[in-house]
């Protein structure tokens, strides 16, 4: 007899059900699986940042991220460990890094589904900054769609009504920060593994969180380190169903799915923070959504695709890649 209990003959039954389901669903399911991993993550993230300086929270994100993430590291092996690129990778892991502590402030100040919504806007800056630094081509029609879309960020920000937030700001500079960081993930997989990519981005990123925390320190309370734990948990699970759903389809058809994260993000809301998004958040996010959906449409039909950062063009944000990074991760790279 094993020391683990064997699983309960159902569960067995479960998983033998759904490796039969087409691997169109069964990527469907692990995407919004994904999106509802991440909204309960943000919600943590939420609790975690008003109990302690954000700065602090995002040290302990990526310090539980990694302890979970320690089983694909060692399966990724040494190849991943080497540093070809470093200059590539202490800059992709330095904009994801001020993303990160831009986005635990939106979270902080900002309502729970407003937040959500605004860091849709991260593949319209990606598209911008791959036409600007990369010299992608962007034609007429993916502008007007840009366009449209930042339309969708003045309608859920109403400019004219009230004074733009902090926390908004501080939500579309994360946004704009994760595009950055989705031009420095193009470059470096011209040439790296996935393994390599994901696994020296949590190993460079968790010391340099510590920095920062130092200067705000407070022990976190008894009752905290649960909800620490769990949120390196959700962010783990997150990102392992995110790259399971881009092994079985191709990018550009699981991004509508990704906009799943505000339906969850509304119910998690209403039911803990007793939060209720207006209208105009839901009339900017559709704005912003059908933009990007129409911008990954047609770049994946001329393939001419910006990348999207692995696993996460926002912090704890799943943001989809490329159809070209996608392969990689199907071809287990």
């Amino acid at each position: 007899m094993g020391l683990l209990p064997t699983p309960p003959a159902f569960l067995s039954q479960l998983a033998e059900a759904a490796g039969r389901l087409p691997q169109p669903v069964r990527a469907t399911l692990w995407m919004i699986l994904a999106c509802l991993l991440f909204a309960i993550l943000n919600a943590f993230i939420r609790e975690a940042s008003r109990a302690l300086h954000p700065l602090q929270a995002v040290f302990f994100r990526n310090l539980f991220g990694l302890v979970f993430m320690l089983p694909w590291i060692h399966k990724a092996g040494l190849e991943a460990l080497t540093l070809p690129r470093i200059r590539l990778y202490l800059g992709r892991t330095t904009v994801g890094l001020l993303s990160m502590f831009a986005w635990f402030w939106a979270l902080k100040l900002l309502p729970f589904a407003d937040a959500i919504a605004l860091s849709f806007a991260s593949p319209l800056f990606a598209t911008m900054l791959a036409a600007l630094f990369l010299g992608e081509q962007v034609r007429a029609r993916r502008w007007t769609a840009i366009m449209v879309g930042f339309a969708g960020v003045l309608v859920i920000l109403r400019p004219g009504a009230d004074a733009v937030s902090a926390g908004a700001l501080f939500a579309l500079a994360s946004s704009a920060l994760g595009a950055m960081g989705i031009i420095f993930t193009k470059q470096l997989a011209r040439s790296e593994s996935t393994s390599a990519v994901v696994t020296i981005m949590v190993l460079i990123m968790t010391p340099m969180s510590l920095v920062p925390a130092l200067f705000v320190w407070q022990w976190p309370p008894a009752s905290l380190w649960p909800l620490l734990l769990t949120m390196g948990f959700a962010g783990s699970m997150g990102h392992m169903s995110f790259v399971r759903a881009l092994r079985l389809a191709d990018a550009s058809s699981l991004m509508p799915y990704d906009y799943a994260r505000l339906v969850f993000a509304a119910a998690i809301g209403w039911i803990f923070f007793a939060e209720v998004p207006d209208g105009w958040t839901w009339l900017g996010s559709a704005i912003i959504a059908a933009a990007a959906v129409y911008i990954a449409r047609r770049e994946a039909r001329i393939d001419a695709l910006p990348a999207a950062a692995l696993a996460s063009g926002l912090p704890d944000e799943p943001t989809v890649p490329s159809p070209r990074i996608a392969t990689k991760l199907r071809a287990g790279r």
